[in-house]
């Protein structure tokens, strides 16, 4: 019985010794993408932002995500990309910061939605005066990965766009040039008639002068 009782007590010293060398010294209280989804083997990134909750400034020294891939394959793959701000970014208390993780996405990702993991590592500034290690705030946004095939039918459907975009602006022109030979056709059946109206009226008066100096 003394024994479990001693190794309670010292479980609870270990807990007090860990809480009191660790602190949460911030929150991760937005992460957002720069689109509302991707094609496979596009690149983007992730917008971090980090808030100091706490009563003195902190700082971040690391900043990661880790995307658990599903390949089209059902095989699965974990990787990890990083942000080291250097100098390590000071915050502080009452403000925040947004920082950007990079990531790029194989081509053969499977499509559909995927959790991601972000955390910060951050210290705080203790009185004495050193910075103290602190707990990592986490965060767990949500990318969804769009289909290759729309990709490839949105490609179409642009390429079909352009190619009916092109035969309008054709038949327009034809219009317009069938449109020029009937006017210009017009024209020169009306010049013709004034012309032969002419000629007529020409003929007439010559025979009319040529008949009063016969007479």
């Amino acid at each position: 019985m003394w024994k479990r009782r001693i190794s309670i007590t010292l479980t609870l010293v270990c807990a007090l010794v860990l809480l009191s060398s660790t602190a949460q010294a911030a929150t991760i209280i937005e992460c957002t993408f720069d689109k509302d989804w991707y094609y496979p083997g596009q690149t983007g990134y992730i917008a971090v932002t980090v808030y100091n909750d706490e009563a003195s400034t902190i700082r971040v020294n690391k900043l990661s995500a880790t995307i658990d891939y599903y390949y089209t394959d059902d095989n699965a793959y974990v990787q990890t990309f990083y942000n080291y701000p250097d100098p390590a970014k000071e915050i502080l208390q009452g403000e925040s910061y947004t920082f950007n993780i990079d990531f790029s996405l194989p081509t053969n990702i499977a499509p559909g939605y995927t959790t991601l993991y972000v955390k910060a590592e951050t210290e705080i500034w203790n009185q004495g005066p050193e910075w103290k290690g602190s707990d990592h705030p986490t965060y767990r946004p949500t990318l969804y990965i769009e289909s290759p095939y729309k990709s490839q039918l949105e490609t179409q459907e642009a390429a079909n766009e352009q190619v009916t975009s092109q035969l309008h602006e054709q038949q327009t022109l034809n219009q317009q040039t069938t449109n020029m030979l009937y006017i210009l056709g017009a024209t020169a059946v009306v010049l013709t008639a004034v012309v032969g109206v002419l000629i007529v009226i020409l003929r007439k008066a010559r025979n009319y002068a040529l008949s009063l100096s016969a007479a």
